[in-house]
């Protein structure tokens, strides 16, 4: 299965789409997020993705209890959600600009909209992809309406079990829309390796039947690579500033390292080359290294071929060792020498 986002197709005969994370690292400001747009770009990843909300879209300005931000989070210091989301969200009005600038640079860009108005104004702006959060697999409003544009759907899995994955993909699929990719995600920041559990990913493809991929919050390139290697066919990674603190900079790779990530990504599908298995071509010039049947003592025309006159050595230039057992006891039609070369035909039975 094949789905096509923008310019590029995605697949099992396709490199993994690399899509950097915008989130809320432009740190407030147009100038930032238009600059990480460029270090995407230059990077080498094939998409930049936004988030659509707003602190009033997403949550209450509420000081209750359920509003506020634990104490052991890495956002406590911004005291409740609110107030965080107010900080860290893309102003909607930044927007175009930036899709602009990622269509000129020839980069793919799209969002995740967190509810229905979101949809309506990505809609105007032609957003060509949609990905559902993992905080909103459970909003099945949004689900409904990212599923009526009959767009392609990128699903994220960091907080949904089975049976809210399952009940996303159905009522995506239940408006005739097949262009589902699932992203295998852990919702902890930063995530550390152990909670990975990449294979599942494996899982998610063969039950949904459906392209995978990684939404990766883990520090560094293994997780990515690793995913990569299972046959993750997305992989998203956030992307920041160098020395810019921002909302999520703690476990986001700056242009200089994200550069060096796709090219560990793309070095890595290099190696895995193609399931029909050969022998590759640079192997080929030492496959004289094998071994061949050589004559290893003097053989008479009227001599019986035995163990003794015969040898299997390298290098692979005379008859293969297959034949080894049929000519023990056969008898030369040719005078031979060791370090002769042998053909079948020099002997009879």
């Amino acid at each position: 299965m094949n789905v096509k986002l923008g310019k590029y197709k995605i697949g099992d005969n396709y490199p993994s789409l690399i899509v950097a994370e915008l989130s809320g690292n432009h740190g407030g400001n147009l100038g930032d997020a238009l600059k990480l747009v460029k270090f995407a770009h230059k990077a080498g990843a094939n998409a930049i993705k936004l988030q659509t909300y707003t602190a009033n879209t997403i949550t209450i300005n509420s000081k209750k209890k359920d509003f506020l931000i634990k104490k052991n989070s890495p956002w406590k210091n911004n005291v409740n959600y609110w107030k965080l989301y107010n900080k860290a969200h893309t102003p909607w009005g930044w927007h175009k600009k930036i899709f602009n600038l990622a269509n000129k640079l020839g980069i793919l860009a799209f969002s995740s909209p967190f509810d229905e108005t979101a949809v309506d104004f990505l809609e105007k702006l032609n957003c060509p992809v949609y990905k559902l959060a993992s905080p909103e697999i459970n909003h099945i409003p949004l689900i409904k309406k990212i599923a009526k544009t009959k767009k392609p759907i990128i699903i994220s899995t960091g907080l949904a079990d089975l049976k809210e994955i399952s009940k996303a993909v159905k009522i995506i699929r239940s408006y005739k829309n097949n262009k589902i990719i699932i992203l295998k995600c852990t919702t902890s920041y930063p995530c550390k390796n152990k909670d990975l559990n990449l294979a599942s990913m494996l899982t998610l493809k063969k039950k949904y039947k459906t392209i995978v991929g990684f939404s990766d919050h883990s520090i560094g390139d293994v997780g990515s690579i690793t995913a990569v290697a299972l046959g993750a066919k997305m992989i998203e990674k956030h992307i920041s500033l160098k020395n810019k603190k921002t909302v999520d900079d703690f476990f986001s790779l700056n242009g200089q390292n994200f550069k060096k990530f796709v090219k560990k990504i793309r070095d890595a599908e290099m190696s895995l080359g193609s399931k029909k298995y050969k022998i590759s071509k640079s192997a080929r010039i030492h496959m004289v290294g094998k071994r061949s049947i050589y004559v290893c003592k003097k053989i008479k025309i009227g001599d019986k071929v035995d163990k003794n006159n015969i040898k299997v050595v390298r290098p692979n230039k005379s008859l293969d060792p297959k034949f080894y057992s049929k000519l023990i006891g056969m008898i030369s039609k040719k005078n031979l020498n060791p370090g002769d070369r042998i053909k079948m035909n020099y002997f009879k039975k």
